[in-house]
């Protein structure tokens, strides 16, 4: 009974081990089913989460490289730009804060190009990048100052409309504007047929600005010619009095006070000082020397490198208690003609002799001068007042200076 029992529990057991054998089998066949199936679940998960990802950070790379582009384009200067606003999340806030910013920019820089028709466009860029210029209590700097007048302009425009004088003034203005402009001066104002200009810093370096101001003057006389050409043209008249126009510069160099100057309405950049006096007699006195130009001493000083000139006289302006030694530039240095020279050695004979009150030789040096070039404006005043004071010499404290009240 024992072996049988013992043979019963051995097949129970056999079968039991055929049975977990099965299950095990068939549990490992369904734990790599599972497992295969959570792969491809798993692969497919992530190549959606791919895709997603790719469409949702291709959208943002997307934006992202057109406020790259706009920017880049805006730097250039173009601010024609503008970009599409197609969310309402960050990116599409950011893009439609750029599009204002350049709507601002845009109109900044149409304020630019509109008021830089009526103030020089480098003191309208310094006043908005440099707040400091606007300070009120202002700044003492050395500068070099301009006036330019048109010889005559009342009795030039007697006769003339309304229409043709503007369009005469307006091509003036013009054709005398562009030397300064490009000699890197400052037009402070048009006053009639009058131009102010001035150089210093913060424009243009202390060492330049007399220089700059003295070839401008060159530049400004050699284009005389062509505003006599373009005059009748303009007019479509011939032999109007406008074709022998000519004109008169002064220019000075000394210590301004520069700054916003005006009232609480409106201001102005502008120069104040007695260089600015100065240089507005030194353009009246041409009238007296038949002269283009004439300079301060100091000026010359200061531009001596670059240009040639000569001694005119020692005058004493209106406002003024003592004398200025004043010169008129005559060309770019090295550059003048033989008779030029020749006219610059016996103007200044003359004008020593004139001083030591050696009346004679004045006046042949004078006349020596006028031979070397005839209608010489100086030349001509100076043997003038030579004779006179031969005739009537002055008393004896004259120190040889000429007053100028113009």
């Amino acid at each position: 009974m024992r072996d049988e029992f013992d043979e019963k529990v051995e097949a129970v057991r056999a079968d039991m081990l055929k049975v977990s054998y099965g299950a095990i089998a068939i549990i490992r066949s369904e734990q790599t089913q599972a497992v295969l199936t959570s792969a491809i679940v798993t692969a497919l998960a992530a190549i959606v989460g791919l895709i997603f990802a790719n469409f949702v950070s291709g959208g943002i790379i997307r934006s992202v490289r057109q406020l790259l582009d706009g920017t880049r384009a805006v730097e250039a200067g173009h601010l024609d730009q503008s970009i599409d606003v197609r969310t309402a999340d960050e990116i599409g806030q950011l893009a439609a804060a750029f599009n204002r910013m350049v709507v601002q920019l845009r109109d900044n820089q149409r304020v630019r190009e509109t008021f830089g028709k009526y103030i020089d466009p480098r003191v309208v860029e310094g006043l908005i990048e440099r707040p400091n210029l606007t300070a009120a209590e202002g700044q003492r700097r050395v500068m070099t100052v301009l006036f330019c007048d048109l010889k005559g302009f009342t009795s030039l425009s007697e006769g003339m409309t309304p229409q043709g004088l503007v369009k005469v003034m307006n091509r003036y203005l013009s054709i005398m504007s562009e030397p300064i402009r490009t000699h890197r001066g400052i037009i402070d104002k048009y006053i009639g047929d009058g131009i102010m200009a001035y150089w210093g810093p913060p424009f243009v370096d202390e060492a330049d600005h007399a220089r700059f101001a003295c070839q401008a003057t060159l530049e400004m006389i050699e284009r005389i010619a062509t505003l006599r050409r373009e005059i009748p043209e303009l007019l479509g008249v011939l032999g109007t009095p406008m074709e022998t126009c000519d004109i008169r510069i002064g220019v000075a160099t000394g210590e301004a006070l520069v700054g916003s100057i005006g009232s609480d309405v409106m201001m102005s950049y502008t120069v104040m000082g007695d260089v600015v006096n100065l240089a507005s007699r030194l353009e009246g006195a041409n009238k007296a020397y038949g002269t283009r130009n004439l300079v301060s001493e100091r000026t010359v000083v200061a531009a001596t490198a670059a240009v040639e000139v000569r001694e005119i006289d020692r005058i004493v302006v209106a406002g003024h208690t003592h004398s200025e030694v004043v010169f008129e530039i005559l060309g770019a240095k090295g550059k003048l003609l033989p008779e030029q020279v020749t006219l610059r050695e016996r103007y200044s004979e003359g004008l020593a002799a004139y001083r030591d009150r050696r009346w004679d030789e004045a006046v042949a040096k004078f006349g020596a001068s006028l031979e070397a070039m005839p209608g010489d404006g100086p030349s001509i005043a100076m043997l003038k007042r030579s004779e006179e004071l031969k005739e009537s010499p002055p008393p004896q404290n004259w120190d040889g200076s000429s007053r100028v009240d113009k």
